[in-house]
């Protein structure tokens, strides 16, 4: 599998990387550890995690998708061959805050510290190569509310040195050889500059990646960072490439296959996925698929695979079958002509995953 660089740092990542968001929530340990062995025999080398997950969020399994990672790299002793991503999580502060992650605490210096040593023992290793911010540590719109809330503006000065304490923080943590690089997710592209401003400023580590939603129903990425990410060489590391399955074509026409997230959890929690808008435009991608004698899931991770700003586009499935044909789309090369069809069809159904 063709590998790119990690942001501007000398780290080879494949195209495709493996999310693990729903392993306990829909899959067990063993599974999991199916998947990735699968992926690393497929030339996928590149993992994200975070002391999140399982999605959907509960006491009650969080940790464990980082613990099945750790299981399987202890037992199939290949550490050194794995790319590992994880996030810490964000705090109460913003409405995606969680309150059973270590209390909800917010994104401090000795949070960050609790947070790394857990992961760090979950996942049996001695160090995370991309350390990412899972939200921003001030208040936005977040998970497809587009709308500006004015209530939600602080005090710059505040934001700033709440932005330097975290890089103080982790730069520390780099120093000492428990992180080799960091990233953003969910970010802004204000959040993004002042990321890098204030580490370029103070010879703070600079963010090398930026994790947001980015797929054929959300494109938001074009106008607000694709920019930032080219200039800047902090590079677009996609979820949800597949608009949590939606672009599947699984849940059209009322359809809520057993067993799957829209059917356990997802309609209540993703509505800025699963909406008669969503779904609309993925009929139309799905004729624009059959047409060219592929599936609309090889159409949407193709699309975004070879996007220029793109380094790794990450997918989460549920089964090694799921997993082939996500795997198939990294051979999938998309003619001029099918992306300005594309690029068409999400002009008539523009951002159908807000709210």
């Amino acid at each position: 599998m063709q590998k790119n660089r990690l942001g501007n740092t000398d780290i080879m990542v494949s195209k495709i990387c493996l999310g693990t968001m729903v392993w306990w929530a829909q899959n067990t340990e063993m599974e999991a550890h199916e998947q990735m062995d699968y992926g690393a025999a497929h030339g996928i080398n590149f993992l994200d995690t975070a002391e999140l997950y399982a999605v959907p969020p509960r006491p009650e399994t969080q940790w464990l998708t980082e613990k099945y990672v750790g299981t399987w790299m202890q037992s199939r002793k290949n550490r050194s061959d794995i790319i590992l991503a994880t996030k810490v999580t964000g705090s109460m502060k913003n409405n995606g805050g969680v309150a059973h992650v270590r209390d909800g605490e917010w994104v401090t210096p000795s949070g960050i510290i609790t947070a790394l040593e857990w992961s760090l023992e979950r996942l049996q290793t001695d160090y995370i190569d991309l350390y990412q911010l899972h939200w921003p540590q001030r208040k936005v719109q977040m998970w497809g509310k587009m709308n500006f809330d004015e209530s939600m503006i602080e005090e710059k000065k505040v934001v700033e040195e709440e932005i330097f304490q975290v890089l103080k923080t982790l730069d520390t943590l780099v120093k000492a050889g428990k992180i080799r690089h960091i990233g953003l997710s969910n970010e802004t592209p204000w959040g993004a500059m002042k990321f890098l401003e204030i580490a370029k400023k103070n010879n703070l580590p600079v963010a090398q990646t930026i994790q947001n939603a980015y797929n054929l129903i959300r494109r938001e990425y074009d106008s607000a960072l694709a920019e930032i990410s080219t200039y800047e060489w902090i590079g677009s590391l996609p979820y949800s490439p597949l608009a949590g399955w939606i672009l599947t074509g699984k849940y059209q026409n009322g359809a809520l296959p057993e067993g799957c997230r829209y059917t356990l959890w997802g309609k209540d929690r993703m509505p800025q996925n699963y909406n008669d808008r969503t779904l609309a435009a993925t009929a139309e991608y799905m004729k624009l698929a059959e047409s060219l004698w592929i599936s609309v899931t090889q159409l949407a991770l193709a699309w975004g695979n070879d996007r220029s700003f793109v380094n790794s586009n990450i997918i989460g499935t549920t089964s090694v079958e799921q997993l082939k044909e996500c795997i198939s789309s990294a051979d999938i090369t998309l003619s001029a002509e099918t992306r300005a069809e594309i690029d068409t069809i999400y002009t008539k159904h523009p951002n159908p995953c807000t709210f």
